[in-house]
């Protein structure tokens, strides 16, 4: 034994909200984190595959109890993954290879989030719970339609991921406030289609944000995944992402929304992507932590339960 191992020195464990090994080691954890540190169809700014390491060093400034919940979040154990290394030569390589590492981490009483990186990877890890939960609807709130049959070359891009998810599954999308007219066609015709997959669209800003939050729900199957693409909150809030579109979410219309969604239907997965930490002050990367600590609280409690704790 070295000398440092036989003494009580504290240390600061390198794992979200900093846990320790009681309350982070896989066998024993109810959540489990992949960091995804990819950002190659970035089209603007890049810098989100320093995302994933950056949320993980502020979520240990976080409270781990939530006043809202009155949960201790981090009692349901919370393992963190080793970093996903990415496939730089391929985008369809790369969702391929989150499909993959999500699927080896899931099974039916687990919630498994990714922490981004761009919004390509979540194609992947719907595809991975698709597989767990068939009947599995998904929530994808961004400020970009993602709509995109192809964008500069790639069907796999940050721009086509809800256009790849709408294939396989029910969607939502909410917060939408920028679109091209090859995605306004498509909504159009999908409306028009009874064949298609269900696509529900809410654009920003919305007339009824109390009636907003039934409808979303209500056009969600159980279970649900959800997808957060940080630009879908106004810039004032979150600076620190690659496209930032104005007249965004605010914090309490986000959260808002997804605990009205947890109280009547069972979050099994997430991500949390578009995260550039260097394109915004540092309280947005603490922000992103929150928000991620926020959804393991909501998946985390039985959808009945939250109801005891409206405000």
């Amino acid at each position: 034994m070295s000398e440092a191992a036989g003494t009580q020195i504290p240390w600061t464990p390198s794992n979200f909200l900093a846990l320790p090994p009681d309350q982070c080691e896989l066998e024993n954890s109810r959540a489990v984190l992949i960091p995804v540190p990819y950002d190659s169809t970035a089209s603007f700014r890049s810098g989100a595959r320093e995302g994933p390491a950056a949320m993980i060093e502020a979520s240990g400034a976080l409270e781990d109890y939530d006043m809202e919940l009155d949960l201790d979040v981090s009692q349901i154990g919370i393992y963190t993954a080793p970093f996903l290394e990415p496939h730089l030569g391929s985008p369809e390589l790369m969702v391929r290879r989150v499909r993959q590492a999500v699927a080896g981490y899931l099974r039916s009483d687990r919630i498994v989030g990714v922490l981004g990186g761009e919004h390509s990877i979540t194609a992947g890890a719907v595809q991975a719970h698709l597989e767990q939960y068939p009947e599995l609807s998904v929530l994808y709130l961004d400020a970009h339609a993602d709509l995109r049959d192809e964008y500069m070359g790639t069907q796999w891009g940050h721009a086509s991921g809800a256009r790849r998810i709408h294939a396989w599954c029910p969607l939502v999308l909410v917060g939408v406030r920028s679109i091209c007219e090859e995605e306004r066609d498509y909504l159009g015709a999908q409306a028009n289609d009874p064949d298609s997959q269900v696509i529900s669209s809410f654009f920003w800003p919305v007339a009824d944000e109390d009636s907003l939050k039934g409808e979303v729900v209500n056009r969600l199957s159980d279970p649900v995944y959800v997808s957060v693409d940080l630009d879908v909150f106004d810039p004032s809030v979150m600076a620190a992402v690659g496209t930032p579109e104005p007249g965004g979410m605010s914090w309490n219309q986000v959260t808002g929304l997804l605990r009205a969604v947890a109280e009547s239907r069972r979050i099994v997965g997430f991500d949390v992507c578009e995260l550039a930490p260097r394109e915004g002050p540092m309280a947005c990367t603490y922000t992103a932590a929150k928000l991620v600590y926020k959804l393991l609280a909501y998946a985390s409690r039985p959808p009945d339960s939250l109801k005891h704790f409206r405000e």
